[in-house]
């Protein structure tokens, strides 16, 4: 699997950065923790609704743990998804720790989820799962299905949380649909529970199935590798957007040497445009994240929030 290769390299790598001086001091403390970025995106998706601007923000990949995650640096994440204005805030999974080796404490899911709930946009605040949401959650693994106690706690703290599942917006008398997919990676291959391999709780048909006209949909996938079968659905989505990769946390003149997903560099990271079979392009933006997975470095890749402006100011973009 693509992520025990990862598991390996950042382990290595993170062990022999805390003792190279200033490179490694850059990579483990002031990129993971201090540096904090806006990506920005613009562009029509085809079908888009002239006359319909959107903007989204993305916030993905938090992995709330001390001392790299913060309740304190969440909540100037929060200030500044807010400080940029968009219409609707998407949250892309992965609010757990994804670091056991070096994390000092656990922040709780009640703190970082109410932290999370201030974040503010007129048209909504919609979230979804990822992996690490389910793996840190043993009851959930052996149930073999959820809701895991992150879920709960976004639900108590007012942020919906949607697995295979569509709500229907508008804005300036123009409908579209927030999707969101449940994860593809939810569930661990453990003996004792009878699974040999991954297991997720995605549900791409259900999920397209929930959307009852044609307005365009924006589909919420923690993972991305998801998306050759988004651009094969026959109901077409417009946008699809993404967490999990973190850009593969080192990135190097647009490479990044390891990436949790079987597409490698593909998915990596940022804005891509490929063909549906209709010839229309289909797009995908990655976000970069925000937190650290396996262990806390990073390096070329600063923790960022993503923003998207979808309108017809915009032409389509040429993709990374």
């Amino acid at each position: 699997m693509p992520f025990l290769t990862r598991r390996r390299f950042l382990r290595t790598l993170g062990l022999g950065a805390l003792a190279t001086g200033a490179l490694g001091s850059y990579a483990f403390a002031l990129e993971p923790m201090w540096r904090l970025s806006v990506a920005r995106y613009a562009f029509t998706p085809p079908g888009w609704p002239r006359g319909l601007r959107l903007r989204l923000a993305l916030v993905a990949d938090v992995h709330a743990c001390h001392p790299w995650m913060r309740p304190d640096r969440i909540s100037d994440i929060v200030d500044r998804t807010n400080a940029l204005a968009p219409d609707v805030t998407l949250l892309l999974g992965d609010y757990s720790v994804g670091m056991r080796r070096f994390k000092t404490a656990d922040v709780h899911p009640s703190v970082w989820a109410s932290i999370l709930a201030g974040l503010r946009a007129p048209l909504g605040r919609y979230a979804v799962m990822g992996n690490h949401d389910w793996w840190e959650d043993e009851a959930a693994q052996q149930r073999g299905h959820g809701p895991t106690f992150g879920q709960d706690a976004l639900e108590r703290a007012g942020l919906p949380v949607l697995e295979n599942q569509a709500v229907r917006r508008s804005k300036d008398g123009h409908p579209f649909w927030i999707a969101g997919l449940g994860d593809q990676l939810a569930l661990l291959p453990k003996r004792q529970y009878g699974r040999s391999a991954w297991r997720g709780v995605d549900d791409l048909p259900a999920t397209l199935a929930a959307v009852t006209d044609d307005a365009p949909v924006i589909l919420m996938a923690h993972e991305p590798d998801v998306f050759p079968d988004v651009r094969a659905a026959t109901r077409p989505v417009a946008l699809t957007v993404s967490g999990h990769t973190h850009g593969g946390q080192i990135r190097l003149l647009g490479h990044s040497p390891v990436v949790p997903s079987r597409y490698a560099n593909r998915y990596a990271y940022g804005h891509v445009v490929e063909p549906r079979s209709d010839g229309r392009d289909a797009h995908l933006v990655v976000s970069g994240g925000l937190g650290c997975s396996i262990a806390p470095v990073r390096f070329g890749v600063p923790p960022e929030i993503v923003v998207i402006d979808l309108g017809d100011d915009h032409p389509p973009s040429a993709g990374v």
